[in-house]
């Protein structure tokens, strides 16, 4: 940290209430409004400036968001470096060096490139599918960088088309409007052909959910494939079935999907073909998991490996209790359809629910279903999902493997 001087660009100056630049000295990329003292000069939505403490000590340079609690995102720490187009292809390619040494060598050509806050790069995520890179600009900095971010990938990957989907609810706390197209090389279609450990997906980039598919499970559906040979499978909230392909080429021998949408079903059918797998050890079940588990309960159904991924039950600490009761109501009843001996796999992607807890709830949710349950394993986003030791907050995805004797 320097004393501001002559040297400084002519940014905008923030100035921090005295005593609260603690959490970025331990590098945490967001300043909340109420740890503003003052701002000298006039920075519009996204703009750049410089944050200085009490006394006027130069801090870091970050975007500034008038609308956002989160008041401040940090670009960096070095007094010298400018946020321009050079900026965002230094961050871009240093994030790339990690995923070039995860995937080199294997059938995989879908990841997560930037992983936002954890790769340096605050609200800035970037997915790749084959040739089409995925861009969520969800932060006001990120909107006002958008042509620098799209030149810096432009510059780094030539050979791709751009795709934005910055069309999810948090752009409104930043006060943005959602924002959805082609940016660079628009292709006639937006399904994309990917390969991940050599299974074949496709993924419509336009219309799937988050930038079209769920990479943070990757590692997760390579434990599927390990653990499925012989057995029966019931794959909840199966999305585009891809739990489901994984598992079959593990030699399940029957899976069930189920999901509400005729759109993903329909996928999941195709992704049957697409990867030569037996359409007859395959069922596709239209139905609301919460009631389709407590029917089968009532038929006598069970399966010896049960995969539940359900959407995210909290997006805010005001929501956290009645996710717990949401989570446990799903496992209990999840529970007393595992064959004795058989597996649960068991998730939740919703950020605010700690790993402890996430525990907790299933144990309870056992004791609940009068089943024995032990955890035999802990598990997670995938490698492309990296967590900063810096930002904890980027740790969301975890699950556990239930051994039901």
């Amino acid at each position: 940290m320097t004393e501001v001087n002559s040297k400084t660009p002519n940014y905008p100056i923030v100035t921090l209430a005295k005593d609260r630049e603690k959490a970025l000295n331990r590098r945490h990329p967001w300043i909340f409004s109420k740890a503003v003292h003052a701002v000298k000069g006039t920075p519009n939505a996204g703009d750049t400036v410089d944050v200085v403490s009490f006394d006027q000590t130069w801090l870091c340079r970050a975007s500034y968001s008038p609308k956002s609690q989160i008041r401040l995102r940090l670009w960096s720490t070095d007094q010298h470096e400018l946020i321009n187009a050079e900026f965002f292809q230094r961050r871009i390619a240093k994030a790339a060096t990690l995923r070039e040494q995860l995937f080199a060598g294997q059938d995989t050509s879908g990841y997560r490139l930037v992983a936002a806050e954890s790769d340096a790069l605050p609200g800035i995520t970037i997915d790749r599918y084959a040739d089409v890179l995925v861009c969520q600009l969800l932060s006001a900095g990120a909107e006002a960088n958008r042509k620098k971010i799209v030149a810096a990938l432009v510059a780094l990957y030539p050979e791709c088309s751009i795709y934005e989907r910055s069309d999810v609810d948090v752009r409104k706390k930043e006060g943005l409007e959602p924002r959805s197209g082609w940016l660079h090389k628009p292709l006639d279609s937006t399904e994309v052909a990917m390969r991940e450990h050599g299974m074949t997906v496709l993924v419509d980039v336009a219309e799937g959910h988050k930038t079209g598919f769920y990479l943070d499970q990757r590692d997760n559906r390579s434990k599927v494939r390990a653990l499925a040979n012989g057995k029966t499978v019931l794959n909840c909230f199966s999305y585009t079935g891809t739990f489901g392909v994984a598992a079959l080429q593990g030699g399940a021998r029957h899976v069930t999907n189920v999901d509400m949408s005729d759109t993903a079903l329909a996928l999941s059918e195709r992704h049957t073909e697409l990867n030569g797998l037996n359409r007859d050890q395959v069922s596709h079940v239209k139905q609301d998991v919460f009631k389709l588990l407590r029917q089968y309960k009532e038929e006598g159904k069970q399966f010896d490996l049960l995969i539940l991924d359900p959407p995210k039950f909290a997006d805010n600490k005001s929501q956290l209790m009645g996710a717990c009761r949401g989570y446990k109501d799903i496992n209990r009843v999840a529970m007393q359809l595992v064959k004795p001996g058989g597996l649960l796999l068991t998730f939740s992607c919703s950020g605010l629910m700690e790993d402890s807890l996430f525990q907790k709830v299933v144990a309870d949710a056992a004791l609940d279903a009068h089943r024995d349950c032990q955890f035999i394993e802990r598990l997670q986003q995938a490698s492309d999902h990296p967590v900063a030791s810096y930002y904890p907050e980027g740790h969301y995805l975890k699950g556990l493997v239930c051994y039901l004797p």
